[in-house]
């Protein structure tokens, strides 16, 4: 019984984290330019954060819950503009060079960017309530060792989908030229910046009662 519910959470929150996004394009990003361990640790911020609404979703903490739902206009509105200041910077810089020799110093900054802008989308927390009922998981907010549990599985999905990029990335890392990298920062960018629009104007629509 165990087992299968740590399974179950693992695969919910490798489902939860797979979708290409904003920070699927970061990872990417950071694994090309920096190397394995950058994108590593930007993977297991997200992961971390995807964990996080996992819990809420689970344990049924209302009160964070009705918060974030509540928030969560300004809390487009800031992911959002985190996205074009992103998307701005990388368009505004020069082809990268990838990192060589020693790790990247930046580690924290990776982890916590991505933590932040995946915490900047609490309709994740809906997602998880949606898969979990979809898995026959049962949350009736208690705190026993079985939600403990699923929420293990959770981070253990979510970290094995963020190992199966980076690995595979950085497996055809070594094939890309300065060109390349410079075309994966452009199209980063755009994308990004795609991404942005997107969040922003559903956020636009909404305020105006169109959706």
């Amino acid at each position: 019984m165990f087992e299968w519910l740590f399974l179950k959470g693992a695969v919910v929150g490798f489902l939860i984290t797979a979708p290409v996004g904003p920070i699927n394009i970061l990872v990417i990003r950071r694994t090309l330019v920096h190397g394995r361990l950058a994108g590593l640790f930007s993977g297991a911020g997200s992961a971390v954060a995807d964990t996080m609404f996992g819990a809420i979703a689970a344990f049924g903490i209302v009160i964070l819950k009705s918060f974030m739902e509540e928030q969560r206009d300004y809390l487009a509105l800031g992911g959002g503009i985190i996205l074009i200041v992103m998307a701005l910077r990388l368009m505004r810089r020069p082809a990268p060079k990838m990192a060589e020799g020693k790790d990247p110093s930046g580690l924290i900054a990776d982890f916590t960017s991505t933590l932040v802008l995946t915490l900047t989308n609490p309709i994740t927390i809906l997602s998880f309530m949606a898969v979990f009922a979809a898995f026959g998981v049962r949350t009736e907010g208690r705190a026993a060792f079985e939600d403990w549990l699923l929420i293990a599985g959770v981070f253990t999905g979510a970290a094995a989908w963020w190992v199966l990029v980076v690995e595979s990335v950085h497996y055809f890392r070594d094939r890309f030229t300065t060109t390349g990298l410079t075309w994966a920062n452009r199209i980063a960018a755009w994308i990004i910046l795609a991404f942005a629009i997107g969040v922003l104007g559903e956020l636009a629509l909404r305020r105006l009662g169109l959706i």
